[in-house]
């Protein structure tokens, strides 16, 4: 079988350490780091995000798949950074002050990864000056929210807010998601985009560029 293709089912059905093997044999067979990429990895997830959306795949294959494909990806960054790869786009990420659930934004944070964005992950309880500093520090384009609780929605405002204060509003789109949140809310908010699920996170993110 085309060692792309290996590549890309494995990512698909999950299989962590088949996916660095194949990765690996890839590699040794002197295929590009960015053909292992787009053409492996990121149409692997591009599948995966597919077999959610028709209901054939639910969050813990998205999350085993997602895994898989950041296996391969660890061992395939070196060689992107030396073939002067760019990602397609920055993010910063992270779940609200006050809001310490995390795999909805991790499994973004994955899918994002996997369609070729650079990710900063701020992890939970992130205070509107955590986003702030990390804005400064990483030029995002791109900052993604995520609230599981209504208690702790109202922090997406708040960052928006200091945003605002800061001048930093025009410098990057605000993506945010999470249970409880809805594109009501985001309207209300004013911020640039809502997304359900991490698959549509993928699209919103790209659309937002």
């Amino acid at each position: 079988m085309d060692l792309i293709q290996n590549i890309y089912r494995e990512v698909v059905e999950g299989n962590q350490k088949a996916v660095k093997e194949a990765v690996q044999a890839a590699l040794d067979a002197n295929f590009g780091a960015d053909v292992i990429l787009s053409d492996g990895l990121i149409a692997a997830m591009g599948e995966v995000g597919s077999l959610f959306e028709q209901g054939e795949y639910f969050v813990p294959e998205m999350l085993v798949s997602a895994k898989s494909m950041q296996e391969g990806l660890n061992l395939l960054r070196p060689f992107l950074v030396a073939q002067g790869i760019e990602p397609i786009g920055k993010v910063v990420i992270g779940t609200v002050k006050g809001d310490l659930h995390d795999i909805g934004k991790n499994l973004v944070s994955m899918m994002l990864e996997g369609a070729g964005f650079e990710v900063v992950d701020l992890g939970t309880d992130t205070s509107p000056e955590k986003f702030i500093d990390a804005i400064n520090q990483h030029q995002p384009q791109l900052i993604g929210m995520s609230a599981m609780l209504t208690t702790t929605m109202p922090n997406m405002r708040h960052v928006i807010t200091a945003l605002e204060s800061a001048g930093m509003r025009q410098r990057v789109k605000v993506m945010i998601g999470g249970a409880p949140v809805t594109e009501t809310f985001a309207n209300q908010i004013d911020a640039d985009g809502y997304a359900p699920d991490a698959s549509r996170a993928v699209a919103l993110a790209k659309s937002l560029l």
